[in-house]
């Protein structure tokens, strides 16, 4: 994970600029001190409990839901040396229950796992391969004799049972942070199982779980950006832990625990004082704190060690690096910056945005991306606690060198260094910077998010909010000598160089034995659990004829619902056609950034868009397009004007034209060159092959020798044809007077008819694509019923049961029981509109050689699904709470009706769902699988280095084919 700051520009009132903020003290109705901060409009609470656990609480009604994050001020930074990537082990493992959660019998169960400790400290030691395998037998041996007394996911089936969302965590290198979105009625049932989860670690199914890492560190070998980032990260800090220690770890280390050690960092870190609650979301501050100290405040403060400080010695020279692999070259370069909240950090931040920013223009975006002078380029920057950097980063062209790319990022360098940018820019970017928060605010995770970084960064509330005042202070003449000062030869660049990477990591697979998983079993901690109740949450569905208002001015209907957050508006214009109507619409659409008219340039026209703080983006589909404005309502009428004006004068270049075609070229072939291209393109091939929409594409010829006035005349003549629009503000009748004025109303010319592809029936077929790679990625598909509305509430229910999240039987299957791959799923995905068939899909991700293990068992699954009664209900329950507790607010009521009459629905069908699945039982979910699941021949794709893998098994699945790029991207 790396952090940024996301912007978008615009210019506030006077008003919204000016504000003081100062911390209060205050008591709340049951005597707690809690902090605000004058003139916060997020009403932020901020408690420290008497064992110095922050807790920070917000409101957000938008639906009787809360986000809730648990952060920890630690992470990899603090692993030992000898013991990389321990924190973001411990991370997994704090899912794995304690001596309450997840067993059957502990008194049992923790001699087992004392023993399995002893023997990885033994294996530790060890330096002789073979007594190394032969402790690694005990160890799995001794783990399987401890799995019978364990409950494998009884967390996750905790969590899961009060309606949970988005149940995960990450690490980085200062931050552990869990998560869960959780209805608000059960938020003192969420407190009761964290409280019992973070009172203690028990390391259970610790050799199933440690193989699943180091899956996820084989993907992060196959991850091309993180191969950059490892190495600029090594480059810019030599001598901290920031770049000498990587949050997934070494490899050696990773296969050489010590539970002892992760027992170790666990007890000094994961204490009170070092840890927060955030909760932002349906809540009452005076229960929710009173709760909050009921179930936490019982936790004991410890001292934390004295942290022994390294610091980096100042950069003087340039520093290189090289690294390889398949996919096309691209450059970052970055100059290390001081930590978070410091002058330097802000400095550093602007002066990336008048690099690079969404608005498209920065002088990077100008002289580099408008004028299409390379694949693209950009700029930003990453802050940490102690330090940050900024970085640039450039893809080239086929036929240009990386040095070449170099040149023309440092030409930018230079420009900010002689102020060679338009005065009104940093404003711009200040003004942006807090339209950015106002978004962010908007939502209940923005804010929570907002919130957990502060605990992790040290800042006070104050201090956050403040930060974009500090930044209004800065001008021109700072940012000059910034730059003059800051950029010297004192830089990291990094060559990413298309080659064969010679640093992969080849790993055997270290045949585990299975693990039970004991579905049928709870823990006596489970079953109190299930004793206590909470008052239900009825299930609201939005009345769409009360909430979208709708009128017809001229031939166009434009739909309104109103804004009561805040004065942030969209206006979208939605044409009922896309690539299958026109396959030339998506290019033509697409050139409006590149295009000027004949008294405006394309780069005068960005910027007036920027001046007002108004963004475009145009979105072609396959049967919908959007052209889209988004801003502050005052200023949407004149960005009404400035599109309007570019969409009936754009003026054709053919220059301008071709170099784009050369990108579009470039973009095509880079894509042979990605593993995710591949995968994705070979499971499209799978699902429809020769004859689909995805191949279905302009030839290089046609594009070479099409003109672009042909390209131009189709947006003069777009706003010709039936369409619609979609306003969420608040002031309705201002922007029907603009597109009054500007646009056509008056729009009648029928749509041309679609082109209409095929959905042949899957039979069998493997199709492979070979792909230098660690692990191999495996997607099997088959085709389902026509759409069926009728079943949609078991489809709901059997996705959450058998192949969707933590709790579900593939995941536990897979990667649970048998450590076969860290990423494997199942889901049965309904059709896009009415006249589509679904599709049945499996998708695993595991090192080669385990591939073999992992297509027999999901082929077990598939024949025959488990059934688990216990699990289905908690699935069951778990789904009608999530749509109880759901509300469609805001821009969504308009574009969910949207979705809805593609379905030939006019009203929110939310309701015969939930009612559906109230009436569901196992032996109907069983009765589907058997008629929509099991039955179904599956296509499968697969990509993976062609010498790893075992084809004797993947006939198993079918005739096996290999498919060359040219045929599944059909360029």
């Amino acid at each position: 994970m790396i952090k940024t700051i996301t912007r978008c520009i615009l210019f506030l009132s006077a008003a919204a600029q000016a504000q003081t903020f100062t911390t209060e003290t205050k008591k709340d109705a049951n005597g707690y001190s809690y902090e605000v901060v004058k003139n916060d409009k997020t009403g932020v609470r901020v408690y420290t409990l008497k064992n110095g656990l922050k807790v920070y609480l917000a409101k957000n009604t938008d639906e009787p839901r809360i986000q809730t994050y648990i952060p920890v001020r630690t992470g990899s930074n603090n692993d030992p040396s000898d013991n990389t990537g321990l924190a973001h082990y411990l991370e997994h493992m704090v899912f794995k229950g304690t001596s309450k959660i997840g067993t059957q019998d502990w008194e049992k169960e923790k001699v087992l796992i004392a023993q399995i400790s002893d023997l990885y400290e033994k294996h530790k030691a060890e330096t002789d391969p073979e007594k190394k395998a032969a402790i690694y037998k005990q160890i799995d041996q001794v783990s399987l004799e401890a799995s019978k007394y364990s409950v494998a996911n009884e967390y996750d089936k905790l969590i899961s049972s009060l309606g949970a969302k988005g149940t995960n965590a990450h690490t980085w290198l200062n931050e552990t942070v869990y998560k869960n979105n959780i209805p608000s009625n059960e938020l003192e049932k969420w407190m009761v199982i964290e409280k019992e989860r973070f009172s203690e670690l028990v390391l259970r199914l610790f050799h199933t779980e440690l193989e699943a890492v180091y899956e996820e560190f084989n993907r992060a070998q196959d991850n091309d950006g993180r191969l950059v980032n490892y190495a600029l990260m090594d480059a810019l800090f030599p001598l901290t832990p920031y770049g000498q220690q990587t949050t997934i770890g070494k490899s050696e280390h990773l296969k050489n625990p010590s539970m002892v050690a992760i027992h170790n960092y666990f007890n000094t870190y994961y204490v009170p004082n070092n840890m927060a609650v955030v909760l932002v979301g349906d809540l009452d501050f005076d229960k929710t704190i009173k709760m909050v100290d009921k179930y936490f405040g019982a936790f004991q403060y410890k001292e934390l060690p004295m942290k022994k400080m390294v610091s980096e010695v100042p950069m003087t020279s340039i520093t290189q690096r090289e690294v390889k692999s398949p996919t096309a070259e691209r450059l970052t370069m970055a100059w290390r910056t001081s930590g978070v909240g410091t002058k330097e950090a802000m400095l550093s931040d602007i002066a990336s945005n008048m690099l690079s920013n969404s608005g498209d223009v920065g002088l990077i975006d100008l002289d580099i991306n408008q004028k299409q002078l390379a694949l693209s380029a950009g700029a930003g920057t990453s802050i940490m606690n102690d330090y940050g950097y900024q970085s640039l980063s450039i893809s080239v062209k086929e036929g240009q060198t990386l040095e070449e790319g170099k040149q023309l990022l440092l030409a930018e360098i230079d420009k900010l260094k002689k102020g060679q940018f338009d005065d009104w820019m940093i404003q711009a970017v200040i003004n942006n910077m807090k339209l950015d928060r106002m978004k962010t605010f908007e939502s209940g995770n923005g804010l929570a998010t907002t919130l957990y970084n502060t605990f992790i960064e040290k800042r006070s509330w104050e201090q956050v909010l403040a930060e974009i005042d500090e930044l209004s202070k800065i001008t021109k003449a700072d940012i000059v000598k910034f730059a003059n000062d800051f950029y010297k030869d004192n830089y990291v660049i990094v060559y990413k160089r298309k080659g064969v990477n010679d640093k992969l990591v080849r790993v055997s697979n270290p045949a585990i034995t299975p693990v039970n998983l004991n579905r049928d079993s709870q823990s006596q901690f489970y079953k109190d659990f299930q004793k206590l109740t909470t008052t239900d949450l009825a299930p609201v569905f939005v009345d769409f004829k009360k909430e979208i208002q709708t009128k017809k001015v001229k031939n166009t209907n434009i739909s309104f619902v109103k804004n009561t957050t805040n004065n942030i508006a969209s206006v979208y214009y939605i044409f009922n056609m896309g690539s299958d109507n026109n396959k030339k619409l998506s290019l033509a659409i697409g050139m409006l950034d590149y295009l000027g008219t004949d008294k405006m340039s394309s780069e005068d026209i960005k910027k007036e868009f920027y001046k007002i703080g108004i963004t475009t983006s145009v979105n072609p589909g396959t049967d919908l397009t959007y052209v889209t404005l988004t801003g502050l309502e005052e200023n949407l009428p004149k960005g009404i004007a400035l599109l309007e004006n570019l969409m009936k004068n754009v003026k054709p270049d053919q220059e301008v034209y071709n170099t784009q075609v050369e990108t579009i070229l470039n973009q095509r072939a880079n894509a042979k060159k990605r593993k995710e291209s591949i995968s994705s393109a070979l499971t499209n091939y799978a699902m429809y092959g020769k004859n689909s929409r995805f191949r279905d594409i302009l030839s290089e010829n046609e594009l070479k020798s099409m003109n672009v006035s042909e390209l131009t005349d189709i947006i003069k003549g777009i706003n010709d044809y039936e369409h619609q629009i979609f306003f969420y503000g608040s002031n309705l009748d201002n922007i029907v007077k603009a597109l009054e004025t500007n646009h056509n109303l008056a729009a009648n010319k029928a749509i041309p008819a679609a082109k209409v592809y095929p959905q042949p029936d899957t039979a069998g077929k493997v199709y492979f694509a070979n792909y230098d790679m660690v692990q191999a990625e495996m997607t099997r598909v088959a085709k389902g019923v026509k759409y069926n509305p009728q079943i949609a509430g078991t489809v709901n229910v059997f996705n959450n049961y058998f192949g969707s999240g933590l709790s579900s039987i593939v995941f536990q299957e897979i990667r649970e029981s048998k450590s076969l791959a860290y990423s494997a799923g199942a889901v049965y995905r309904t059709a896009s509109d009415k006249d589509k068939s679904d599709y049945m899909q499996v998708s695993i991700g595991t090192q080669a050689n385990k591939l073999p293990q992992a297509v027999d068992a999901i082929s077990v699954l598939l024949a025959d699904m488990p059934k688990i009664d216990r699990q289905f209900n908690n699935a069951k329950e778990s789904s009608l709470k999530q749509i109880a507790s759901s509300r469609i607010i805001k821009s969504n009521i308009f574009f969910t009706q949207l979705n809805l009459k593609k379905f030939g629905i006019d009203y929110d069908n939310r309701k015969d769902v939930y009612n559906s699945i109230k009436n569901l039982t196992l032996d109907n979910t069983n009765t589907f699988f058997n008629a929509e699941v099991k039955p179904k021949k599956y296509n499968t794709a697969i990509v993976g280095k062609k010498e790893n893998l075992d084809f004797e098994a993947l006939k198993k699945l079918g005739d096996v084919e290999e498919v060359s790029l040219e045929e599944i991207f059909n360029y």
